[in-house]
């Protein structure tokens, strides 16, 4: 088990107006859903209102609404933990990924201009440096950054809440792919993305996300948890 020593958390550029309260919540969600704080690490609210130089009370505001969106669990002793993945709760965010992102993409498409696109390419050429120099926290930003920019070409993109909701739940998990699996998103799917959206072609676009959602976790997130299904397995009972 990871301890709150080893805390990492990413900083975030605060808008002036923000509050103490939006600010806690902000950046621990944030971390999260850059898989900063692996499943099992051991956190409580004084540790991380320490770490964050925080009193209790935005600290706990911020968990309570994490809590809410099942980022995070509040256990019994009063302490918290990053809920572990099972299989069956990653088979449901995957399909909720690919149900909400399709549609958001499609209704994007009559409002992408050649500005997005070119937009988009500048992050997926960023994306392209990230992956050579073995830079995974800047690779997911920068992955989630491309898909936002995406959606919200949508003048009325109520979609985009949903949708980071289901990346704040498969974050942790999916850093931990990254990490541990070789074969990780071997193939550049955001290429054929940005081809479906120069044809405005709907879609091709929607296969194009649903491969990328596929090929980016799908096959090696099943890959671990079926590892880890069979270490417990041979674990003495």
């Amino acid at each position: 088990m990871s301890k709150q020593s080893d805390l990492n958390l990413p900083e975030i550029t605060a808008d002036p107006g923000l509050t103490v309260q939006e600010y806690a919540y902000l950046r621990l969600r944030n971390a999260i859903m850059l898989g900063a704080i692996a499943p099992g690490t051991n956190l409580t609210i004084r540790g991380l209102a320490s770490y964050l130089d925080l009193s209790p009370t935005p600290v706990r505001e911020a968990i309570r609404r994490l809590s809410s969106e099942h980022a995070l669990k509040v256990l019994n002793n009063r302490r918290l933990s990053i809920p572990r993945m099972k299989a069956g709760r990653f088979e449901e965010l995957i399909l909720l990924r690919i149900t909400l992102e399709t549609h958001a993409a499609e209704r994007a498409l009559p409002y992408i201009s050649d500005m997005i696109i070119k937009d988009l390419v500048e992050m997926d050429d960023a994306m392209d440096q990230a992956i050579l120099e073995h830079r995974t926290e800047d690779l997911t930003q920068l992955n989630h950054a491309f898909h936002r920019r995406l959606y919200a070409a949508n003048p009325n993109p109520q979609a985009i809440p949903l949708i980071e909701s289901v990346w704040l739940q498969l974050g942790p998990f999916q850093r931990q792919v990254v990490r541990e699996v070789k074969q990780y998103y071997n193939v550049d799917r955001h290429k054929e993305i940005l081809e479906a959206l120069r044809q405005r072609d709907s879609m091709a676009l929607v296969v194009a996300i649903e491969n990328d959602i596929r090929d980016g976790i799908v096959r090696s997130g099943r890959e671990k948890l079926q590892a880890e299904a069979q270490n417990l397995l041979l674990l003495p009972h």
